[in-house]
């Protein structure tokens, strides 16, 4: 890989409807270079698939973040889905594992009963994520077109229209209202071992002072590290990051950790990363059969 493959894959993971002319022109080149990148990226496996991010509160659900040190993977999900389902799953260097969880009532009784379940496993740290005002206001309309971009989330208007039988126009507003959702994201799903010459990373800093200001900052200072947008989570954000080596990877840490209001920083390598769809087709068909045309789910 190269620097234009990392921004393209940056792109990508952002927004996987972007147009390969939209990309070339940010970064200077031609729509066809980059459709040809991607092409080589996918025979490659690098890009494993292209798919949808939704964030469980817009549908109505809570979230619960854990991170476990254990080696066995399949066991770590079978006593996940006691306590819900699996919203990301990403094992890391050093045999920690990253998951979100989709849980739909009672988050503290959830938490105290993922402590309990955890057989065999060390776990680091439980916490909700914290409530970010997302207002859903989806339609009936709105599921339809979410649940035809499931299927291909780089699926075009027209084929869209073909399989709903619903107009482009109503689409094309559709789509323009869940990008606007800062709770929905087009993005793909990619094999870190399979990045050469860069490490992607996610820094997660623990924050003691204002989130939203120190989010700020660190958009100022690391935008051009970014491999994604970052979030925050309770007080947290999880910056998703590459460097060149383990040396620069330790320097973006180091001035992560040095920054006003950080409390603390932890630092996770992935090794594979999934976002199990389940629990959203299962959502979605649940909330099309709402009496209702606007479902109305906001987070408290």
């Amino acid at each position: 890989m190269d620097k234009l493959d990392i921004k393209i894959l940056s792109r990508l993971l952002n927004n996987c409807r972007e147009s390969d002319r939209n990309i070339g022109k940010e970064l200077g080149i031609s729509g066809g270079a980059v459709r040809a990148r991607i092409k080589k990226m996918e025979e490659n496996k690098m890009i494993e698939n292209f798919t949808i991010k939704v964030e469980p509160p817009i549908l109505g659900f809570g979230v619960l973040y854990i991170v476990v040190s254990g080696q066995n993977i399949e066991e770590i999900l079978e006593q996940i889905t006691l306590v819900g389902e699996p919203f990301f799953v990403v094992p890391c260097i050093g045999g920690i594992t990253v998951c979100g969880i989709v849980v739909k009532e009672n988050l503290q009784q959830k938490i105290k009963l993922a402590n309990k379940l955890m057989k065999d496993v060390r776990v680091l740290s439980i916490f909700e994520a914290e409530s970010l005002g997302f207002n859903s206001n989806l339609t009936k309309t709105d599921l339809e077109i979410l649940e035809q971009l499931i299927k291909d989330p780089r699926k075009k208007i027209e084929s869209i229209s073909k399989d709903s039988g619903l107009s482009t126009k109503t689409i094309t507003r559709c789509i323009e209202k869940l990008h606007e959702n800062e709770g929905i994201q087009f993005t793909v799903i990619y094999d870190p071992i399979k990045i050469q010459g860069f490490i992607p990373h996610a820094i997660l800093a623990w924050i003691d002072g204002d989130l939203r200001e120190t989010l700020k900052k660190m958009n100022e200072e690391f935008h051009d590290s970014f491999m994604q947008i970052p979030f925050i989570a309770k007080n947290q954000i999880v910056l998703f990051m590459y460097s060149n080596d383990i040396f620069g990877m330790d320097e973006l840490t180091q001035r992560v950790r040095n920054m006003d209001n950080v409390k603390s920083v932890d630092l996770f390598i992935p090794k594979t990363i999934s976002l199990p769809l389940k629990w959203l087709r299962e959502a979605i068909n649940d909330a099309k059969k709402s009496p209702t045309l606007h479902l109305g789910y906001q987070t408290n």
